[in-house]
């Protein structure tokens, strides 16, 4: 199954999408709902303008009345529906946007895609993770799509028509964790990137990180990319040995180390304090709370990566990268500011 198609019985489904446009400025998109919310509202359409100073950001969270997930054809095709129009994905897995708000409007198509494996289009970061009944499931569509696009703000001065690279992504299951971190970022012109996401689940930490360059394309999840007390077989618990980190919002940061038996990850990745922060409403089994992630486009990210001597089993450095402009997210108990507008 192509998992960026609709799980019916998910207790909620959200799509985020990612424009960086060719001026340094971006679009983040997410259509979002939770069909039987019971308290809070339970469709969302977030659209968010973010300039390439990261200031001022325009941003519209609507509290649509509907959001229809229906398949339009074999393969995996698909439309969501909303009060603004509509999101449509092709058997191929390209999609279009046809969306006008009172203040806003954005039409697009990507025209490639690259998937987490570039070997396999429907492949995952859970791997065989996904099977399970996880509180919270996480798939990447495309790493990097083209995406002819036109946009519209009456009240902005924007890059109105050109080409983006289009980065999608897609949660669904119960609700989002208690604790959560996300960072995403590419180089078109080196060809690299990594895209990590972790936090709070089922008693431990746990996260899916993968890093893609001309000549590496690693991935690291859980037992690897897991830390605390868990399970494991003829020991009742143990404390995985392979990943450490350090998630520090005062400081804008987190830090991630994680061992595989062939290569290690070293990843930093840190935001301003001040300024270009945005907040988004998440889902729930109630509904929607609203700003418990905060955002910024203007992070930093280092990633230096090891791996094994085939003498002496030592560790040797294969590969370093520095991104600019990158994505980065703090949520729930890692944002210490959630529901409070003002940071």
């Amino acid at each position: 199954m192509d998992h960026f198609a609709p799980h019916p019985k998910s207790r909620f489904e959200g799509f985020y999408s990612k424009f960086d446009l060719p001026s340094g400025s971006h679009v983040a998109l997410v259509i979002c709902t939770v069909p039987k919310a019971t308290t809070l509202p339970p469709h969302m359409v977030s659209f968010t303008y973010y300039p390439a100073s990261g200031s001022p950001i325009f941003q519209r969270e609507h509290w649509v009345s509907h959001i229809e997930r229906v398949i339009t054809g074999p393969n995996n095709a698909f439309e969501l529906r909303t009060d603004f129009g509509t999101m449509s994905v092709t058997p191929e897995g390209d999609t279009t946007y046809t969306l006008e708000a009172p203040e806003w409007s954005l039409n697009a198509t990507s025209t490639s895609r690259t998937p987490w494996f570039p070997e396999q289009s429907s492949s995952t970061p859970e791997s065989w993770l996904v099977h399970l009944p996880l509180p919270l499931h996480w798939h990447v569509h495309s790493l990097s799509s083209q995406a002819e696009y036109h946009l519209e703000i009456p009240s902005r001065d924007v890059d109105e028509k050109d080409t983006a690279a289009l980065h999608q992504e897609k949660n669904w299951a119960n609700s989002f964790p208690s604790a959560h971190t996300w960072a995403q970022a590419r180089d078109p012109s080196t060809a690299r990137g990594i895209c990590l996401a972790g936090g709070k689940i089922l008693g431990m930490h746990a996260f899916l990180l993968g890093y893609r360059s001309p000549k590496l394309n690693l991935d690291f999840a859980p037992p690897f990319a897991l830390a605390g007390l868990i399970p494991f077989p003829f020991v009742p618990w143990m404390i995985s040995p392979f990943m450490t980190h350090v998630v520090d919002y005062a400081s804008r940061a987190i830090s991630l180390t994680v061992c595989s038996l062939f290569y290690k990850i070293e990843v930093r990745a840190q935001a301003p304090k001040e300024g270009g922060w945005f907040g988004l409403g998440s889902p729930f089994p109630e509904g929607h709370r609203k700003n418990f992630c905060s955002e910024s486009f203007l992070a930093t990210v280092d990633v230096v990566v090891w791996e094994r001597s085939v003498w002496g089993w030592a560790w040797r450095e294969a590969e370093r990268a520095t991104f600019e402009g990158a994505s980065l997210e703090f949520a729930g108990e890692y944002f210490p500011a959630r529901g409070d507008k003002g940071e």
